[in-house]
């Protein structure tokens, strides 16, 4: 039987007038995987801080087991501002001991990209001070993964994550003993990692057993069972039920009640859109064209990151976008944004963008807009417009869409100046949406957004006649809303993923094993180059073809070469790790060769995309 780590016994924990927590009982036990959900403000980071014995209780008992190593990620770290990287995360650790340890290995890698942090301009001695929010907390979750701990605590850990971090993190997770407590809006990552589910709601915390895509189905069947009018039964949560049994059947493990009873509850539920219909609509209200791409090159500065792009966005096109960060993503929609703005007078770099007459377009970036503070919730929306068309004749009122947007009546006049910075970022999206624009642009539209807003939006964007291009780092939210995926993998081309974000881990998958020094790391590069390569024979002349499939041949050659001689170094650094000399020099060794299999692989990604 497992042994329990933690005990809440008749917690309650009061804010003003308001019962975060009232009378809460529950446990964690080795081995638990626990997912944290409910409302922004509903106390999901006052539990968890509470269980932390980070806030005390103003009733009620938390126990510890004795020797409980805990570790905890808040959302705002502890980290020396005047320390390097390498003083918060490695310690006092010597090069070859740390460079011997595969655990510390795996966590630089994974959160960093590589074990001397490419993003940071010193490296491991970066002095951590003038860093970013976003790459701080990124030390801090690298400096608990390191350490070992019987139970981890973990708040919001997938901010200022990128896709492939988050899915190395849930990987990461998955592999550990350590017992885990996680807040987090990541759907995809709870589904994942989790075991089992804590719905914090009203100073109450309700159990289910399973990931995210189980606890749906049970609430929903809770709610199921304790409705006793039909308009109780007409909630969204039925929707997305809908949507996890229909559109996604993969991502459920085995439910802990009746399928039956799912099945009754969603049988009237049509398909989250009817994508025909949407794609009649917009082409009325936009017409053939929207946006056109021809030989386009995107540029931030000197550097490059988008060349010879031709692409379409049609109407009614829904595109979710992927990407290594400064792959070019947000530059892409800026560069197009500012050709509707100046009505195609303005052009990127390179080539020529053409955009339709009767675009209407409205953007959401990262940054929130900032509105005057002493400014109402509705009066800020009316400053816009009063009502709103939504297509297929639904109309609805300033005030309407507020509640869709989790803005309550009494909620909507609350100033400006006292809310979150979730409740901006909706105030900011609903903004957008009450101007009534036929193309969106969504950054990163799920930043600080909980749980019940998101399923809202999906809700109101699925019937949304327009087009579309989202980039987002949350899976479940890309696959919900958009019907096509691209990706920018840094080597300034756009490739369209028929199997979206799992096509999208593939590619990354494949460029990092070409990177990294193992024999077997560069076998999927050989069978891909050689792919691409008779893909070149029939389109290309046969000399070109020839030429290009001896230069992809020489390359393979090389790598595997290079991959042998990395795995040998590794080696006689693992033999020699008390020889700190001696490992000084192979570790040069190992740069050197590091830098040759950088610019092979640039040259093999370039032959690829030619051929």
């Amino acid at each position: 039987m497992a042994a329990n780590l933690v005990n809440v016994e008749a917690v309650s924990k009061v804010y003003g007038t308001r019962a975060l927590l009232d009378g809460v009982s529950l446990g964690v036990s080795e081995g638990d995987r626990i997912g944290v959900v409910g409302r922004n403000g509903d106390g999901k980071t006052t539990l968890i801080r509470v269980l932390a014995r980070l806030e005390e209780a103003d009733s009620g008992r938390v126990t510890h087991s004795g020797g409980l190593r805990l570790g905890v990620l808040t959302q705002h770290d502890s980290l020396d501002p005047a320390a390097t990287v390498r003083h918060e995360v490695i310690g006092d650790l010597a090069d070859h001991e740390w460079a011997g340890s595969a655990k510390i290995r795996d966590v630089l890698t994974g959160l960093f990209g590589g074990l001397d942090l490419p993003g940071f301009p010193q490296g491991l001695d970066t002095v951590i001070g003038p860093l970013s929010g976003g790459e701080r907390r990124r030390i801090a979750l690298a400096k608990l993964l390191i350490a070992e701990q019987d139970l981890i605590v973990l708040d919001e850990p997938t901010n200022h994550l990128d896709v492939e971090g988050i899915a190395w993190l849930a990987a990461h997770l998955r592999a550990r003993r350590s017992a885990l407590v996680c807040v987090t809006h990541d759907r995809w990552f709870l589904d994942q990692v989790c075991t089992r589910m804590w719905d914090v709601q009203r100073g109450a915390v309700h159990e289910y057993e399973g990931g995210y895509s189980d606890y749906v189905f049970a609430r929903a069947e809770r709610e199921r069972i304790a409705a006793t009018e039909e308009t109780k039964r007409q909630n969204l949560v039925r929707k997305e039920l809908a949507w996890l049994r229909r559109g996604a059947p993969a991502r459920t493990s085995k439910p802990r009640y009746r399928i039956e009873a799912a099945n009754e509850l969603i049988a009237d539920v049509p398909p989250p859109r009817d994508t025909s219909e949407l794609m009649r609509f917009a082409s009325a209200r936009l017409g053939k064209t929207v946006f056109d791409l021809e030989d386009v090159t995107v540029q931030a500065g000197p550097k490059v990151l988008l060349k010879h792009l031709t692409w379409q966005l049609g109407p009614g096109d829904r595109i979710g976008l992927v990407g290594v960060n400064g792959a070019g993503k947000t530059s892409l929609l800026r560069a197009l944004a500012e050709a509707s703005d100046t009505q195609g007078e303005k052009q990127p770099a390179g080539g020529r963008i053409t955009v339709g007459r009767t675009v209407r377009l409205a953007y959401l970036s990262q940054d929130v807009a900032e509105l005057p503070p002493a400014l109402r919730v509705l009066e800020a929306v009316q400053q816009v417009r009063d009502r709103v068309d939504l297509g297929k004749g639904r109309e609805m009122t300033a005030g309407q869409l507020c509640e869709r947007f989790g803005f309550t009546k009494e909620k909507q006049w609350t100033p400006v100046g006292d809310l979150s910075g979730g409740e901006r970022r909706r105030l900011q999206l609903l903004r957008l949406l009450m101007d009534e624009p036929n193309v969106l642009f969504l950054d990163e539209p799920t930043n600080d957004l909980d749980i019940e807003t998101l399923t809202q939006l999906e809700d109101l964007l699925d019937g949304w006649p327009g087009s579309m291009v989202v980039i987002s780092h949350d899976r479940f939210f890309l696959e919900r809303t958009t019907d096509r995926t691209f990706a920018l993998l840094g080597d300034a081309t756009l490739r369209m993923l028929p199997r979206g974000i799992d096509e999208y881990l593939e590619w990354r998958q494949r460029m990092v094993e070409a990177a990294v020094p193992a024999g077997t790391a560069t076998a999927a590069a050989p069978a891909a180059a050689s792919a691409k390569a008779e893909k070149a024979a029939k389109a290309a002349s046969a000399a070109d073809a020839r030429a290009a499939k001896k230069e992809l041949q020489r390359i393979e050659r090389q790598l595997e070469k290079i991959a042998g001689r990395e795995s040998t170094l590794h080696d006689h650094i693992a033999q020699n790790a008390t020889d700190f000399a001696k490992v000084a020099k192979l570790d040069a060794e190992l740069r050197e060769l590091a830098a040759e299999r950088e610019d092979l692989e640039t040259r093999w990604l370039e032959l690829a995309d030619d051929a």
